[in-house]
């Protein structure tokens, strides 16, 4: 038996987080949910948007499956997400995207993973706001000891790349491929302009490279690759990237994939995961049984791939394509015209979902 901590979420989190729910106990899979607060739900109850508590069952139960969370603005965290990340080393965010009959926009087969550092870069959150007293002090003495000059009225956010966390994710893509048998790993990187932070992650990506002379490797600056992407996107394998770039190109994947309706994600550690969609919690469709589940489905294959649950993964992800190659229950974002009047609600494409796994199992 599998016991997992369940965070439904926010906005129309409990909704797709239902329908994965429905979806596992269709593949008869012993699990005991432990179901923990987080978001707004959270703050209503534990005054806090992540509570410890629901941290600690994280912590006790190594896994956990997660729905969409709203932060607010303006207070609390700078996003629950990033905090629940950090919290947890989750160092390592895996969002995989793949051709999709009948749906991908390309017609090029694609297949490919982004590997994003998870608790580094510009996401760390270290920030000066204008005319802040100690923004002033920093300031002032950047203007000291560089010949680049900063204004005084500025804001500033602090770019932090290490050694440490580019060596751990970069090893992390490289023995991803292997277990994966992915053929080649591309460092993704502005180290042309960003040349000691950006220059760090090249570089240690390949002194890692070096390691593992069965894998072909590569570099590409980040620009570049979001114009391949859109050309020739089956030209790539594993992405692994710093922590600004993997959030912009995994939507852009999620884009050529047929949207972040489709869009799975991993959020992984050491010894934790954390399974999610990648889309946010669109609380304007909350409670009206529309918007598509498929992206949490598509986590939980992830969630089943993690515990080597290999074949009820395969399973899954076999009867959601054929479902969408079927096209007769689709939601309307995978329609040509998203107010097309044979779309099917989030219950609806779900028990259809659960009708081609108990065919295939």
């Amino acid at each position: 038996m599998y016991k997992i901590t369940l965070i439904e979420g926010d906005g129309i989190g409990p909704e797709v987080i239902s329908s994965a729910k429905r979806v596992l106990e269709a593949l008869k899979l012993d699990i005991e949910w432990e179901v923990m607060p987080a978001g707004l739900s959270a703050q209503e109850k534990y005054s806090s948007l992540l509570p410890k508590e629901t941290l600690d069952s994280i912590k006790k139960n190594k896994i956990a499956l997660k729905g969409p969370i709203t932060t607010p603005v303006g207070s609390g965290y700078r996003s629950v997400n990033v905090a629940l990340r950090q919290e947890l080393d989750l160092y390592a965010c895996v969002r995989p995207s793949w051709y999709i009959e009948g749906i991908s926009p390309i017609n090029k087969n694609f297949d490919i993973v982004v590997i994003r550092e998870n608790t580094e870069d510009l996401y760390a959150g270290i920030e000066f706001k204008k005319d802040n007293s100690n923004t002033l002090d920093l300031i002032k003495h950047i203007n000291s000891v560089s010949e680049k000059k900063l204004r005084e009225d500025s804001a500033i956010s602090i770019k932090t790349i290490s050694y440490f966390g580019s060596k751990r994710i970069i090893e992390f893509a490289f023995n991803f491929a292997l277990q994966e048998k992915r053929e080649k790993i591309t460092c993704v990187h502005k180290a042309n302009i960003m040349k000691f932070t950006d220059g760090l992650f090249l570089e240690t990506f390949r002194e890692i490279a070096s390691k593992y002379p069965q894998i072909e490797s590569n570099d590409i600056i980040v620009d570049n690759l979001a114009m391949q992407l859109v050309k020739r996107p089956d030209e790539f394998d594993v992405l692994v990237l710093p922590n600004l770039y993997g959030d912009i190109i995994s939507d852009l994947c999620a884009g050529l994939m047929g949207g972040l309706g489709l869009a799975p994600g991993a959020n992984v550690g050491d010894k934790i995961a954390v399974f999610e969609p990648v889309h946010g919690s669109a609380p304007k469709y909350a409670s009206l049984n529309k918007v598509n589940p498929m992206a949490t489905i598509f986590s939980c294959y992830l969630l089943l791939k993690y515990l080597k649950e290999d074949l009820k993964a395969k399973i899954l992800k076999d009867a959601v394509l054929e479902i969408i190659k079927e096209k007769e229950y689709l939601t309307y974002d995978l329609k040509p015209n998203r107010y097309d009047s044979t779309s099917v609600g989030t219950s609806e494409v779900t028990s259809a979902i659960i009708n081609k796994i108990k065919a295939l199992l």
